[in-house]
């Protein structure tokens, strides 16, 4: 693949294509469930910072999360990010995508600190630096180093999600559990530079993702729907097989009988996630190609969430530091998994909304529109 770019300037709405939109938009429903578990609090801990639930539908609901979302939302949001930055640096260049990963670092670290440790924008700076740097590097190659760095997921990433719980104490994400906020926000730092190692299997998503922009997978669909349903099929029953053993045992349904077996099972979760994300973005892909020439209300307002996924990324974690933090409304001490699941579907339902509402307006979304002028400031009008 050449280094210079094979188009001018930014996507312009019409010619977006609407799986990438369309999956951006649904990953963030997934992304609402996954991060909101983490901001319960006041109980005791158990695998994977899940509290420990006495209810019988909390069990459940925590379970259904590991397995369908836990370790699979943000390793497809990776994929899709890459595919977006190839997009990106043909059409821009290198010294755009490079600016906006520069940009995405200081993002990251703003909402870290205020927001949400957990932040993965950051992390996928990083990615994006390296896929500016990938341009001569032949997919055969990204994918060998994909396979590759699986063994380093499961061995390290398990290992992170196997800590044994901490009873009343968490092993790490402590600040969502104080009641101090200058603590909190003190603390948050760290927590987000500790938290790649719990997110490994994006590397593995994001170098798939690169041939998947190559390739223009998801944005002409319809050519490649044999290897789409392939990927759906594959990727998503190796996601729900891998992920049962961690979600029972989160669930409360089996209890590990040591560490060993801990490890294996979270080692095979995280591995599987990577497929798993790598499913779902196929599986939209193909609902694409049903949808693109009848895109009702629906589709239209999933797609317009995608289209400003930052801004309604940004938008969950501010309502759930209001409303379930230990120095704001301290929800996260009372409600379930549960109600807390209903509470994050309900929130990315609202950033639906919203985002339907800007784009009947004509707008895009606020951290997009910062992020665009911040990355491409002063330069040449061939290059913005």
């Amino acid at each position: 693949m050449s280094s210079l770019p094979t188009g001018t300037g930014p996507v312009r709405l019409q010619e977006r294509a609407l799986a990438p939109d369309l999956a951006r938009g649904a990953m963030l429903a997934l992304i609402a469930l996954v991060n909101s578990t983490i901001y319960l609090h006041a109980r005791p801990y158990g695998l994977k910072q899940h509290i420990v639930e006495d209810g019988l539908l909390d069990r459940i609901t925590s379970a259904l999360v590991v397995v369908f979302a836990d370790g699979r939302a943000y390793p497809m949001f990776a994929a899709l990010f890459a595919a977006g930055a190839v997009q990106v640096l043909q059409r821009s260049g290198p010294r755009v995508l490079r600016r906006r990963c520069w940009w995405m670092l200081a993002f990251g670290l703003v909402h870290a600190v205020l927001l949400f440790p957990g932040d993965v924008l950051g992390l996928y700076g990083v990615v994006g630096f390296a896929i500016a740097a990938s341009t001569r590097i032949r997919e055969r190659t990204l994918l060998i180093a994909a396979a590759c760095w699986l063994v380093v997921v499961a061995v390290v990433q398990g290992a992170v999600n196997a800590m044994p719980p901490a009873g009343d104490h968490r092993s790490y994400f402590w600040s969502f559990a104080v009641e101090s906020p200058l603590e909190a926000f003190a603390l948050r730092p760290l927590e987000w530079l500790m938290t790649p190692f719990g997110m490994l299997g994006v590397v593995s998503a994001a170098l798939v993702g690169i041939c998947i922009g190559r390739r223009g997978l998801l944005t002409d669909p319809a050519r490649y729907r044999t290897a789409l349903v392939r990927t759906a099929v594959g990727g998503l029953s190796a996601a729900v097989l891998g992920g049962l053993p961690m979600g029972l045992a989160v669930g409360g349904f089996w209890a590990p009988p040591n560490l060993a077996v801990t490890w294996a099972a979270s080692a095979v979760h995280v591995v599987t996630g990577v497929a798993g994300g790598l499913g779902y973005a196929a599986l939209i892909g193909l609902l694409a190609i049903r949808l693109d020439d009848r895109r009702g209300p629906v589709v239209r307002a999933i797609s317009a969430c995608g289209q400003r996924s930052l801004s309604c990324y940004l938008f969950q974690s501010a309502v759930f530091v209001a409303l379930l933090m230990p120095f704001t409304l301290g929800l996260g001490a009372t409600l379930g998994s549960a109600e807390v699941a209903l509470l994050a579907l309900g929130t990315w339902l609202v950033s639906v909304l919203l985002a339907e509402i800007l784009r009947r307006a004509g707008k895009p979304g606020p951290t997009e529109t910062l992020l665009r002028h911040l990355t491409r400031r002063n330069l040449p009008d061939s290059a913005a």
